[in-house]
């Protein structure tokens, strides 16, 4: 039976009564699996209700959705398989800035998250992810290359692509959390590499993260959790990821720090949530995944603060096996 006030203790850095399950996104063999003939993706509502009634097949207290149709295209679709960080860039100088079609947050329709109460499950709650993040959109309307030289030759163009991005996510964000069916909201934007920031962390305090303080506090202020999806080494910007304020960090690689390790780092200061590595739940047995899991679980339960998943995400190239694998250590699972 869902209880979101479980993955609400979680968010808290409470010990919640009794293993609790997060995972940012799943895939659609396995929405189909969970919906049948009901799975609908035809439209955003349709799409809202599929993914409840997925998640909450899969044990989940909550479903992660989109609040609206908010976007910032750069007009280019890429596959997924190999996905470039220099596509798209249709904003190359100031007249491109001025040329793009800004979508209006305020003029977006948030309706669904208004329907959806009635296709929840007693004690569910829906979480909103965002349509990508600050840094991530910037970099998919500039492209990265452009974005790095861009920040030697026109910081001040630089300033003001992210303020029309950061300002339209805040009032997306804001928009979004007034609806009793959200109990809380990811801003879901991707920081580093493996072995470093995509920016250098001086720039990344000068024009990403103030943004995120505003996300922040915009969704505090409604009285919901807000929680950051971000991948990438976030070891040289440890102390400003505490100071931004979110409650909960998702998104772990066993070969940056692996989600043991960090959460000894975060324990007491921000939940973990996730962390069971991608290439680790493809490549390992369902024995060996399964105990994994239950390690994690017995060296968090006594402090709180830890919700079980995946590192990221879980695309379609992983195993539904080695899925079920995961979420057998949960359902076993005793304090």
């Amino acid at each position: 039976m869902a209880e979101f006030n479980e993955l609400l203790k979680v968010l808290r850095r409470e010990v919640p009564s009794r293993p609790v399950l997060f995972e940012f996104y799943l895939n659609e063999r396995l929405y189909r699996r969970a919906c049948g003939k009901k799975y609908d993706v035809s439209t955003p509502y349709a799409t809202m209700q599929t993914m409840v009634r997925s998640f909450a097949y899969y044990g989940y207290d909550y479903a992660t959705v989109r609040g609206s149709e908010l976007w910032f295209s750069n007009g280019e679709e890429q596959d997924g398989r190999t996905i470039s960080l220099n596509a798209g860039h249709c904003i190359e100088d100031r007249a491109g800035l001025d040329r793009y079609p800004w979508m209006d947050a305020s003029a977006c329709d948030y309706s669904s998250l208004e329907r959806i109460r009635a296709d929840l499950p007693q004690g569910m709650k829906v979480v909103v992810m965002g349509p990508g993040g600050v840094l991530e959109n910037a970099i998919g309307l500039v492209g990265y290359d452009n974005l790095c030289m861009m920040l030697y030759d026109d910081r001040e163009l630089v300033g003001d692509i992210f303020e029309k991005i950061g300002s339209s996510l805040v009032e997306y964000y804001r928009l979004c959390a007034r609806y009793d069916s959200v109990g809380a909201l990811i801003s879901n934007d991707d920081w580093g590499f493996n072995t470093q920031t995509m920016l250098s962390p001086a720039d990344l305090r000068e024009f990403v993260f103030p943004w995120h303080k505003r996300i922040v506090e915009t969704i505090h202020a409604a009285g919901k959790p807000a929680i950051l999806h971000s991948c990438g080494n976030y070891t040289m910007i440890f102390d400003d990821l505490l100071a931004l304020g979110y409650d909960a960090r998702h998104s772990y690689e066993d070969k940056i720090v692996p989600v043991e390790q960090a959460y000894e780092q975060f324990v007491g200061k921000m939940a973990v949530l996730g962390g069971i590595d991608m290439n680790y739940l493809i490549c390992s047995s369902e024995e060996e995944i399964t105990a994994r899991c239950r390690r994690i679980l017995e060296q968090t339960k006594e402090r709180g603060g830890y919700a079980l998943g995946s590192g990221n995400s879980i695309p379609d190239y992983v195993p539904d096996e080695h899925y079920f694998a995961m979420l057998r250590a949960v359902k076993e699972g005793k304090w």
